[in-house]
This record gives C-alpha cells, sequence and structure tokens, in this order.
C-alpha cells in the first residue's frame, strides 16, 4: 500500500494517571501540547482519550470537542485526530455509536468486539461502517485476537469496511507493569498479503520497541504511546510520548522507511 511508515500515538489512555507518569497529559492544554510535541517526533496520528472531572474514562462529546479544538489550534491538521469509542466497561455498543453519529470526527478507533459482540448484530454493525464511509469518517478496527479476527474476515466479505481499511492488532494483553504476552495473531499472514487491509499493531510494556521493529520489517504501522507503554528499553521511564514517537521513527528508518505525515495517511485513505 505504501512505503511511508504510518506512526499513531496513544498519548494516556484509559486508565493511567499521573502518579504512572508526571507527563501523562489529561487536560485540553496538556494534549496539545503533547500534540506539538509528537507531531515533530514523527507521529502523523494522534490516538485521542478524554477524562472526567476525577480524572476517569470518558466517551462525552463536549470533552472531546474541547480537546479537538486545543489539538487543532495547536497543530492545524498536521495531526489526524482519531477519537475512542473504547467502552473500559462503562459504555454499551448504542452509547459508542451515538457518539460517532453526533461527534462526526475525522477518524475512529473501534474495538470490533465491542460494537459487534455476537453474531445478532452483524447487520447493523454493517450499517455503521457504511454510514462512516459515507460521512467521511475514517474508522480502525481493533483486533484482540483471532476469533476477532475471523470476524473482521466474515465482516471484509460482506464488504462492511471500506477500501483499503485500517487494522489495529493488539499484541498481548493490559499489563500497567509493563509484562507482557508476546503473542502475533495467526491472521497477521494473511493481513500482510492483502492489498485491501492496510495493518498496525501495538504492544504493552517494552514489547512495544519489538513491535515497531516487526512492523517497519513486514510492511506494517504502528501504534505507541504512554496508553501501552512508559518504559524506555532500559527500564527506566521515557521522558515522554515524543520519545516513544522517536523510537518508532528508527525503527522505520532501520526498514528504510519514512515517517508519513498527516496529509500521506489522508491520500493513501482517500481522505482528502
Amino acid at each position: 500500500m505504501t512505503n511511508k511508515f504510518i506512526i499513531t500515538c496513544a498519548l494516556n489512555g484509559a486508565r493511567r494517571t499521573k502518579k504512572d507518569h508526571p507527563k501523562l497529559p489529561i487536560t485540553p492544554e496538556e494534549i496539545a501540547l503533547c500534540a506539538g510535541e509528537i507531531v515533530e517526533a514523527g507521529a502523523s496520528i494522534i490516538h485521542l482519550h478524554v477524562r472526567d472531572d476525577q480524572g476517569g474514562h470518558s466517551l462525552d462529546q463536549g470533552r472531546y470537542e474541547k480537546a479537538i479544538l486545543a489539538i487543532r489550534d495547536q497543530v492545524g491538521d498536521d495531526l489526524i485526530i482519531q477519537v475512542t469509542t473504547e467502552s473500559c466497561g462503562q459504555y454499551d455498543r448504542e452509547q459508542q455509536m451515538a457518539l460517532v453519529k453526533s461527534l462526526r470526527p475525522e477518524a475512529v478507533s473501534i474495538a470490533l468486539r465491542e460494537i459487534c459482540p455476537g453474531p445478532q448484530f452483524i447487520g447493523e454493525t454493517i450499517k455503521f461502517f457504511n454510514w462512516m464511509s459515507e460521512a467521511g469518517i475514517f474508522p480502525q478496527i481493533i483486533l484482540y485476537d483471532n476469533r476477532d479476527a475471523d470476524l473482521f474476515c466474515a465482516l471484509h466479505t460482506k464488504k462492511a469496511f471500506s477500501t483499503p481499511c485500517y487494522v489495529l492488532l493488539v499484541l498481548g494483553s493490559y499489563s500497567m507493569t509493563g509484562k507482557t504476552q508476546f503473542e502475533f495473531p495467526l491472521c497477521l499472514t494473511s493481513f500482510t498479503s492483502s492489498p485491501n487491509i492496510v495493518w498496525s499493531v501495538c504492544c504493552f510494556g517494552k514489547g512495544e520497541y519489538e513491535a515497531a521493529d516487526f512492523a517497519a520489517q513486514m510492511g506494517g504501522h504502528v501504534r505507541v504511546g504512554f496508553e501501552n507503554n512508559i518504559w524506555q528499553p532500559d527500564g527506566s521511564l521515557a521522558s515522554g510520548n515524543d520519545e516513544l514517537v522517536r523510537h518508532a521513527c528508527l525503527a522505520g528508518m532501520k526498514a528504510g522507511r519514512h515517517c508519513a505525515d498527516a496529509s500521506d495517511v489522508r491520500r493513501l485513505f482517500g481522505m482528502n
């Protein structure tokens, strides 16, 4: 699809706090400042979470609008803003889809298992993804395991997704300590050879560095950032999200691939 290396930065996530890292961006102002740092480091997509007044996970539209405005004031169109619909055990699929329909973001990440938790939801899921395509919303589809991959392939054959579609493979399971079970889904081999699927990976803890190297070498892309990893390879705390982006950019350079900018990504996925 492209030899450019797409780096997404998930700069805060839904769970970590400043007790985990003092530079974890929470407020719109902190998020915007971090956005400026990561675009300079080589990121083209920002994966955005917002928090409530107690610092907890939120899918509040108004909070998203404030954060998006702050990011745009800081970096203009130099980053694609990808909002999350993550349930985090708080939101059901109807609330997740309602957010997307009311906010109409430029880009959104969607865990397929949350939007389509059973076969009875397949028809509605296809309609939702088709609506996003018509509305010009760029989705990334998150797959956690081979069962998710099987569901994705079934929906892909039913033309649920626009072409090319963007998939994120989550390697391992959530950990606050940096430990991970590093395992590549069986579907990865077929994804690497498909002309209609652009794939990316993320990994937890220091496995993030191995994941970036693998993706760069294999023609995929990567998501890094404090949502999944706050550690340097030597086990010390990373100085900021921008440091993790620079490590990923270096992985791309070692593989002979330049970092994609936001305009590269928009062209690839027909967003211009």
